[in-house]
């Protein structure tokens, strides 16, 4: 945002606020967020609720989603019942991971006809299937620390250009 940092804070926080609660439902928002506003999204805290619906989004059990991302299940429930927001480093995670799926919606979007094709559902699917160019590991093995989610998306955008995946 073109804003100054310390420009309107209350005004700032809604504004974040209403993307961090529409979140799961807007990948390719997170993905096209700019860093500022997505450092803004983390340190309120991604809703714990926002766990459960990714999950749903990407059709993939709840408790898959959690480990996927190193998160703790039990911590994640709590929050969730409380109606509390996650942690910086827990919602750091699931921002990555939303904007991972953001980022194969903007691929096939520049790539070809999007109609018809659901990023999560294949992301999730993709995650799953060990790689030769990460060793035989599967990408979802990466997905709990920034390193490894950044070494993800990098073979996700490698994909897009016919490079080794």
């Amino acid at each position: 945002m073109s804003k100054r940092v310390g420009s309107k804070p209350a005004a700032r926080a809604s504004d974040s606020q209403v993307v961090v609660r529409t979140m799961p439902l807007n990948f390719l928002t997170m993905y096209r967020t700019d860093p500022m506003e997505r450092i803004r999204i983390v340190k309120l805290g991604i809703p714990a609720k926002a766990v459960q619906a990714m999950a749903e989004h990407m059709a993939v059990p709840k408790r898959q989603l959690v480990a996927t991302l190193g998160l703790t299940r039990a911590t994640v429930d709590r929050k969730a019942r409380e109606n509390k927001p996650l942690s910086c480093d827990e919602s750091a995670r699931v921002l990555g991971m939303a904007r991972l799926v953001g980022q194969v919606q903007e691929m096939v979007a520049e790539s070809g006809d999007p109609a018809g094709f659901d990023a999560a559902l294949w992301l999730a699917r993709w995650l799953q299937r060990p790689l030769p160019a990460f060793g035989g590991q599967r990408p979802a093995e990466f997905m709990d620390t920034a390193d490894g989610q950044f070494l993800v998306s990098t073979m996700v955008a490698r994909m897009q250009t016919g490079a080794y995946a």
